[in-house]
């Protein structure tokens, strides 16, 4: 499942593209086409995204609300688009340029009601404006929950995922399985601080990268990170390898249903 960063470069691709036009609307699939029928030829005027939720808005009030889930892909190019196949859920076309989204889980056209009540069960996110990791921290400083459980919340902080749950516990030194409570106010501060920076880099350049300058691969003297994920990380799908710091084996386990990954000699309890 795309990671929050990924989210919010989509929502700007989306302004890039099409803010301010009026974009031919539809469902070659089917299952949006009423919905696309109405918004069809409508002006698109804000773009926007919360966690790993995205807002398109159209006219005033209308807003096409998407959750890639597991699944869902957004393909942006240049016009003339070529003939769309019967998986493209939503796609926009103007003289220039067109988008496809095909499987996702959600998307659906929604009131800005219900657009409020998204946003009100999701926690902060570290790459908007009007995040406030304070109310994170009530929730985390309350909570038995290990604090690697915690990270991928939605309800507790928007947007991060698997990567950027191990990589900042690892950048931070705390280990994965210590409970919320016992994560000092320092400690928080220090890992908001942390996502808000990585994240941001992360929608510049489409990719995860958290690895220090001194630990690239040009700085060591090693081999590039050779992976589907990209980016060069710490511990995020590097177990059994040793850990760039001490050596020691990188371990995982599966936590809440997704694999963990850290390293027992840098994180210890």
């Amino acid at each position: 499942m795309p990671e929050g960063h990924t989210i919010h470069r989509l929502a700007q691709d989306y302004a890039t593209a099409f803010l301010g036009t009026t974009p031919q609307v539809t469902s070659p699939q089917g299952k949006f086409s009423d919905a696309a029928a109405l918004l069809d030829g409508s002006e698109l005027t804000h773009t926007e995204a919360h966690g790993k939720h995205l807002f398109l808005a159209f006219r005033a009030s209308d807003w096409v609300h998407i959750h890639l889930g597991l699944f869902g892909k957004v393909n942006f190019g240049p016009t003339p688009a070529p003939p769309p196949t019967d998986t493209v859920r939503l796609r926009l076309a103007d003289a220039t340029s067109y988008v496809d989204l095909r499987g996702p889980t959600t998307c659906a056209l929604i009131t800005h009601a219900e657009k409020q009540a998204i946003h009100d069960r999701l926690g902060p996110d570290p790459l908007r404006d009007d995040a406030d990791p304070g109310a994170a921290y009530q929730r985390v400083r309350r909570s038995r929950t290990t604090i690697a459980a915690l990270l991928m919340d939605q309800k507790v902080i928007a947007g991060v995922g698997n990567v950027y749950r191990a990589e900042v516990l690892f950048r931070h030194r705390i280990d994965p399985y210590r409970a919320g409570r016992d994560i000092t106010p320092a400690e928080w501060d220090a890992i908001w601080t942390d996502l808000v920076e990585l994240m941001h880099e992360g929608v510049r350049n489409n990719r995860i990268d958290t690895v220090r300058p001194e630990h690239t691969p040009e700085a060591m003297g090693r081999p590039p990170r050779v992976d589907d994920h990209g980016g060069e990380v710490y511990v995020y799908r590097r177990a059994p390898l040793p850990c760039h710091i001490c050596g020691s084996e990188i371990r995982t386990a599966g936590l809440a249903a997704r694999n963990l990954f850290w390293c027992p000699n840098c994180q210890q309890p």
